[in-house]
């Protein structure tokens, strides 16, 4: 990553991609499976060394590479690899440290589809994942680690829970074990939070969500914050030659950014799961607007909130760390100043049926499986996205039957607002 002293909101628009004399204004969509070489010679080299050319479309490409660029640079990273998905991006960040007999802690609050991959994905393949309350004193959260234990999992802003995860607190345990923290910032986007600046060692999101904002195309990123320390003895993988590449050892040849580097040139090579050059095209178009966007998300969701929090006739609880009331305010002050997402969730006191009832009578806003669109939408979490996990164990990740998820969208918050209460007074 470049030094490069603009703002967020001007390196949205700049950053990664910088066109030369009579090059074209917009990033130019490279479509292309492969690349031409002069001599034989040249080809060696670039699988010598990879990093420095591109070889094939399934791993680098240059209008990936721009927007990987500009993630890296939002987050204050040393580098970036985009993915095909978000679960592609968490999948590649727990692989890229854990085998067969490792496991890595992660906090019980968060996304049903990471839950899901971390439970009964990941477990087939001898990685096992143990939960914690982000929460709970640090001593409680120091108790889980074994020394086997190769990662501390976290996200910014819990989906559908909708708690603020303390990084710092993550990160320090995380250091005193010896391991890296990844964060998962989907919700907060850079333009919110960067958890790079409290701690964090790798940051992934799903770019599917407010990067995209649209509902256009699904896909993921990672970002190397390039600080950890894998040379501290738990980390062999990255200090002893890997014979899958020449013997490249990651820690030695690619010291600034070896998480990339192993990742790509271990998981990307052999799983490719890497995104489409159009895709990254129409990503980077998006992410001109995530800070304008993001704002808007957030102005509204606040107004929703403070709304829907004076109707304890039919709430249990509204939940969004920008209220006062949140138990969430104070990290939501820190870490999230300038806005807490635009996602709010209310747990409706007829449970399960109401929760189901009210979605089914909104008219504007959508049914979606899905957050961070410009329209806004609406899920039930127990029934969807949560359903694989038991009644009984949906408190301990923070949903409860009548939790209905609402994402606002950029409509004018009245009609927002006006669509809510007719459907809550139609239950």
């Amino acid at each position: 990553m470049s030094e490069n002293p603009l703002r967020t909101e001007s390196k949205l628009i700049h950053s990664g991609y910088t066109p030369g004399n009579t090059e074209p204004r917009q990033l130019p969509i490279v479509q292309s499976t492969t690349y031409t070489f002069d001599s034989s010679d040249d080809i060696t080299a670039v699988f010598d060394e990879p990093t420095h050319a591109l070889i094939y479309s399934r791993f680098a490409n240059p209008t990936v590479m721009a927007v990987e660029e500009k993630v890296a640079d939002l987050e204050g990273g040393a580098a970036a690899m985009a993915t095909t998905s978000g679960q592609a991006a968490t999948a590649f960040a727990i692989m890229n440290l854990c085998s067969k007999g490792d496991s890595f802690v992660s906090s019980s609050e968060i996304y049903g589809g990471t839950s899901n991959l971390f439970t009964t994905t990941l477990a087939k393949y001898g990685i096992e994942v143990i939960y914690v309350d982000q929460d709970a004193p640090e001593e409680e959260i120091r108790a889980a680690f074994k020394p086997n234990t190769k990662a501390l999992f976290g996200e910014t802003i819990a989906n559908p829970a909708m708690s603020v995860l303390d990084i710092e607190k993550f990160a320090r345990i995380a250091h005193d074990q010896g391991v890296p923290l990844i964060v998962d910032s989907t919700f907060a986007t850079p333009v919110l939070c960067k958890p790079i600046e409290h701690g964090a060692d790798v940051v992934i999101h799903s770019t599917s969500k407010y990067m995209d904002g649209h509902a256009v195309q699904i896909g993921g990123m990672i970002v190397d914050a390039g600080k950890f320390d894998y040379t501290n003895g738990n980390f062999p993988d990255f200090t002893e030659p890997d014979e899958s590449y020449h013997g490249v050892v990651y820690t030695k040849d690619y010291a600034a950014a070896p998480f990339i580097i192993k990742a790509r040139m271990q998981l990307m090579r052999d799983f490719g799961a890497y995104p489409a050059a159009h895709s990254a095209f129409m990503l980077n178009l998006s992410l001109e607007s995530l800070d304008v966007r993001v704002r808007r998300h957030c102005e509204n969701a606040l107004a929703v909130a403070k709304h829907l929090e004076s109707r304890t006739d039919v709430f249990n609880e509204v939940r969004y760390p920008g209220l006062k009331s949140s138990k969430y305010y104070d990290l939501a002050q820190k870490y999230l100043p300038g806005g807490a997402s635009g996602v709010v969730t209310v747990d409706l006191k007829g449970g399960r049926e109401a929760g189901v009832k009210f979605m089914d009578a909104l008219t504007m806003v959508a049914r979606e499986v899905h957050v961070a669109d410009s329209r806004s939408c609406v899920l039930h979490p127990a029934s969807t996205t949560h359903r694989q996990v038991p009644d009984d164990q949906l408190a301990s990740v923070g949903i409860t039957p009548g939790l209905v998820r609402l994402s606002m969208g950029l409509e004018h918050v009245d009609d927002i607002i006006a669509d809510i209460d007719q459907a809550l007074n139609a239950i």
